[in-house]
């Protein structure tokens, strides 16, 4: 009496033989090195993330993208709902500011020089003053220099042709930066510490332009900032070195 069916898939066989019969119907079973199409397709259909581990799919592969490090996802959020960077208002607004505080300046040491106001030497005095620092025909360069910082003082407050008004800040600046080195940096020694800051404002609204509010708006230069700040910065470092080099002695 047999008490096991050793015919394949049959009623009485083992399970692993009613397996064997079962892959052995599928088309191209019985081929060398062959396997199941149905246990292929069970282990594809096989999703690791299906169970419930605290993560959506999305978020399941993305840690495995990233090592397992769920900080990476809260850094791309932030990073996808950060303002992208963009000219402002506010940037207009300093900008007005930083003109206006500078041009004023040399608006009012401009009148000074050219017309003796708010307690300015007035041309005489500002030639015996630049011919006390060892220049030459001090009298004409006193009318260059004080119309220089009048009418860049002016073309600042308005933003008109900022990079050549910046041209002349810097140009002006420059001399005065040179005759006072040997006295130092700090204003309280007679440095030239006010100075210097006057000609780096207007050594960076050179290249920055003058912002929204002005009338140089939409103008080339103004569309071209970096090409004519260069341009501007050659001008205003000919033209100190001229001033020094045919009015200076030595």
């Amino acid at each position: 009496m047999r008490t096991h069916d050793d015919r394949p898939g049959g009623a009485g066989g083992s399970p692993d033989d009613r397996n064997y019969g079962a892959h052995a119907q599928q088309p191209g079973a019985g081929a060398p090195g062959a396997r199941s199409t149905q246990s292929l397709g069970a282990q594809k259909s096989y999703d690791y993330y299906d169970d419930d581990d605290g993560y959506s799919d999305a978020e399941a592969t993305s840690l495995v993208n990233t090592g397992g490090r769920d900080d990476d996802l809260y850094y791309d959020d932030v990073r996808d709902r950060r303002k992208p960077f963009a000219w402002s208002g506010s940037t207009d607004l300093g900008l007005l500011i930083l003109r206006l505080a500078l041009g004023g300046i040399f608006l009012v040491h401009g009148a000074q020089k050219l017309f003796g106001v708010l307690g300015g030497p007035g041309p005489e005095g500002a030639a015996k003053m630049l011919a006390g620092m060892g220049f030459q025909n001090s009298g004409v360069l006193a009318l260059v220099t004080g119309g220089t910082e009048l009418g860049a003082g002016a073309l600042l407050v308005l933003g008109l042709f900022t990079p050549l008004a910046a041209a002349g800040v810097v140009g002006v600046m420059a001399n005065a930066v040179f005759l006072k080195l040997g006295s130092g940096f700090f204003a309280a020694t007679g440095g030239f510490e006010f100075e210097a800051t006057l000609g780096v404002l207007g050594l960076g609204l050179m290249f920055t332009g003058p912002g929204r509010v002005a009338l140089d708006y939409g103008r080339v230069w103004f569309r071209r900032p970096l090409i004519f700040g260069f341009i501007s910065l050659i001008i205003a470092a000919g033209a100190a070195a001229a001033v020094l080099l045919l009015f200076h002695k030595p």
